[in-house]
Parts: structure tokens; C-alpha cells; sequence
């Protein structure tokens, strides 16, 4: 987990600009994604004043503050420097009003700006902050993207996940990580997984080394992250172990708090893990458009049964007849007139 986000960092990722307190911005620290637009605190209030975060000013801060006296507005801004205060941020090139100037440099602050407009730019930040500062966790596996959907590949060590990973890659799909996946938690249902720094773009195959995806397939061959959408479980394939043939099993994953859909794949010599892994990812895909090749099979059969329910019923109706016409037929008279 990263503890903290230098500023320099941020102004690159953002595209800001810096107006001042150049000099600061590999020594701010980044420690709370939260963004705070200083409204109240504009008016004196500062009981609950979350000097920890990037201040950042909009068209409504910029136009109260300028409705004080100047020696209001730097007292103001003086007290708003806290000494984990990491950066004052002014949206839509607004021009800073000196006393911000003033303030910050008393105390080591930058000072940065964008063109953007302020809630834009505060999703933007939000955004960026939350994925560098979540909790992470680290999964041992292989992360790929297959036409859009990343497919984390599980399985016990040797069973053939990199190896497979490669055999996707030739087909064109896209590379994340190999071996260990970092995962975080983006909101309530979205996991992002990503490649750990030393990992990035590289995959081990057992006999050759090291590989170099991205150098020898190109950087349409990697990715630096996706979301996790859904496991494939990798098992070594035996005769006393059922593995589901039609499809309508429910296994899940649970990573953090969000509950991902399983697909266990049994490992035999001559299965094609790479083909069956890629129509695994198809089929999940339409699962989620709303077609379900496993319950049109189960509507099929239905059918059938239905069906052959009602040509078993006929064919017990015939034959019932035929019995009756029969017996009728024994009981009736004889040719001289008389009864049988």
C-alpha cells in the first residue's frame, strides 16, 4: 500500500500548472485522497478545518475572497497553511490573489492551477488519489485482457498460467501481470488489478526465462491495468473430481468486499487452455448481455420433455382405445345371432 503521493507527482498526472513553490513539490506529501474546497473556512470557520488535504479553490472561493479586506484574506489564508497542508490548487486559470501567494511561500506551500473546471478537476484528482493511496493486495496469478474483459488466471504453481497467458497474447489479447497481481478496491464493486513495478510488461516461461512482452509482441500486447471482472481457475484434472459440464454452477471469489464469478477449468494433456479460456471470456460477455447458453439448454430440454410427455400420453390413449375396440369386439354377436 502507498503511504503517500509526492505533489510533483500529482501536478505530472494532472497536468498542472505551477504558479509557485516550485522548489516544494517533491517535499509535499500526498497522504489522504480526499479533496477539501476551503468555503467555510473562507469565513473564519476552522473548527473542523482538514488541513491535511489539497485545498482547492473555484470560482466561489476566488470570488468571496475577494470581497475581504486584504488583511483579512491573509490572515485567512496564513491560518489555512498547515504544516501538512500538501498544495493550494486554483481551477479555471483564476488568478491567485496575493495573499495566497504570500501565505504559501511563509509556509513552504505550492501554489498550482488548471484550466479545468473545479468539479471536474476534483473528480480528476479524486480519482487519481484513491487508486495510488487504496489498500492493495497482492495475488499470485496472471491478469490478462480478453476482448475488453480482464480475466484473472489462477491456479497452483507449474499448472500452466504463464504459459497459457502467452498463447493469449499470440492471439492478440493484452498482458497486465504475470505471477502477482496487485489488486485494490476502486469502489464498492470494482477491483482493479495491476502489475507490480519490477513485473511491468515482463513474463516468465519455465525453460526459456524472462520475456519481454511488450519488446517482442509490441505495446499493443500490454496494458498497465484493468478491472477484474472475472477468475479462471486453473485444476489438474482428475477422475474422482466433477467439474461442472453444463455451466449453471455459481462460484465466486471473494477479493476484499466484492464478490467476482469463478470458472473452474480442469488441466488435461491436449486441452487448448488458451481457446478454452478465450470462449470462457466470450461466453461470460454475452452471460452478461443477457444470453445464457446454459438455460437455453435447459428450455430446450424442457421442450423435449414436454414433448415426449405428451406423445407418451397419446400413445397410452391409442392403445387404451385399442384395447376397449377389442374387448368390444369379443363381446359382441356371433354370426348366427347368438351370443358368444
Amino acid at each position: 500500500m502507498v503511504q503517500s503521493v509526492k505533489v510533483s507527482e500529482l501536478v505530472t498526472r494532472a497536468n498542472l500548472e505551477v504558479y509557485a513553490g516550485a522548489e516544494y513539490l517533491k517535499q509535499r506529501q500526498i497522504t489522504v485522497s480526499d479533496i477539501s474546497r476551503p468555503g467555510l473556512e473562507l469565513t473564519g470557520y476552522f473548527n473542523y478545518y482538514p488541513h491535511d488535504r489539497i485545498q482547492l479553490f473555484g470560482r466561489t472561493e476566488i470570488s468571496f475572497a475577494k470581497k475581504m479586506m486584504p488583511e483579512e484574506r491573509l490572515m485567512i489564508f496564513r491560518k489555512m497553511c498547515g504544516e501538512d497542508t500538501p498544495a493550494f490548487i486554483v481551477s479555471r486559470s483564476l488568478p491567485v490573489p496575493p495573499e495566497m501567494l504570500q501565505a504559501a511561500k511563509e509556509a513552504n506551500i505550492p501554489i498550482l492551477g488548471s484550466k479545468l473546471a473545479t468539479t471536474r478537476l476534483s473528480s480528476l484528482l479524486t480519482d487519481y488519489l484513491e487508486g495510488r493511496l487504496a489498500e492493495r493486495r497482492s495475488l499470485h496469478g496472471v491478469l490478462v485482457d480478453i476482448y475488453g474483459i480482464g480475466v484473472l488466471i489462477t491456479g497452483d504453481s507449474g499448472v500452466g498460467k504463464s504459459e497459457t497467458a502467452l498463447e493469449l497474447v499470440k492471439r492478440g489479447h493484452r498482458l497486465i501481470a504475470d505471477d502477482r497481481v496487485e489488486v485494490y478496491e476502486q469502489d464498492e464493486q470494482t477491483l482493479i488489478g495491476e502489475a507490480p513495478a519490477i513485473l511491468r510488461h515482463l513474463l516468465e516461461i519455465r525453460g526459456i526465462g524472462i520475456i519481454d512482452v511488450m519488446n517482442l509482441f509490441g505495446a499493443g500486447a500490454v496494458r498497465s491495468d484493468t478491472p477484474i471482472q472475472v477468475v479462471m481457475h486453473l485444476e489438474t484434472w482428475t477422475a474422482d473430481k466433477n467439474f461442472d459440464r453444463l455451466g449453471n454452477g455459481e462460484e465466486t471469489m471473494q477479493i476484499f468486499d466484492v464478490n467476482l464469478p469463478k470458472i473452474t477449468i480442469p488441466v488435461k494433456i491436449g486441452r487448448n487452455l488458451a481457446i478454452i479460456i478465450e470462449v470462457a471470456a466470450m461466453n461470460y460477455r454475452a452471460k452478461t448481455m443477457g444470453y445464457d447458453a446454459t438455460k437455453t439448454f435447459e428450455s430446450n430440454l424442457n421442450q423435449l420433455i414436454q414433448q415426449n410427455t405428451l406423445e407418451d400420453e397419446a400413445a397410452e390413449a391409442d392403445q387404451a382405445n385399442d384395447s376397449q375396440s377389442n374387448s368390444a369386439t369379443e363381446t359382441g354377436p356371433d354370426k348366427d345371432g347368438g351370443q358368444a
